[in-house]
């Protein structure tokens, strides 16, 4: 994804068989501190389809050679994913006050999709 200036769409189907994911309005991105905006969310089916920024941080969408993290503050990750999108997890955090988007805190990827979305 390396030199894209685009908003992205992440979507995971876990070994559970649960979809969900995250819109990024920001490409995804090595960094040392958060980035995005208020149109950044993140998204399950089960049972409808909800997206939802909480107003009360900005941990928006951070990442580093070891992992991609969305959504932050008390103590977990919105959705976090390993370097290989193998392994994840995912709990409830403040930035989107939404609750884990799988079934099991940590899960294993099974299929994961990326698009850009360009004007």
């Amino acid at each position: 994804m390396a030199g894209l200036d685009s908003p992205v769409l992440l979507v995971i189907k876990d070994m559970h068989k649960k979809v969900f994911g995250a819109f990024s309005s920001d490409p995804f991105r090595v960094s040392k501190s958060c980035y995005g905006t208020g149109e950044t969310f993140l998204f399950n089916f089960n049972p409808d389809f909800k997206v939802k920024w909480s107003g009360k941080n900005t941990y928006f969408v951070s990442g580093d050679l070891e992992s991609l993290q969305i959504g932050g503050g008390g103590g977990g990750f919105g959705l976090w994913l390993d370097a290989d999108l193998y392994h994840g997890s995912s709990f409830s955090c403040p930035t989107f006050s939404s609750p884990s988007l799988s079934t099991h805190k940590d899960f294993i990827v099974q299929d994961v999709e990326v698009w850009t979305v360009q004007s």
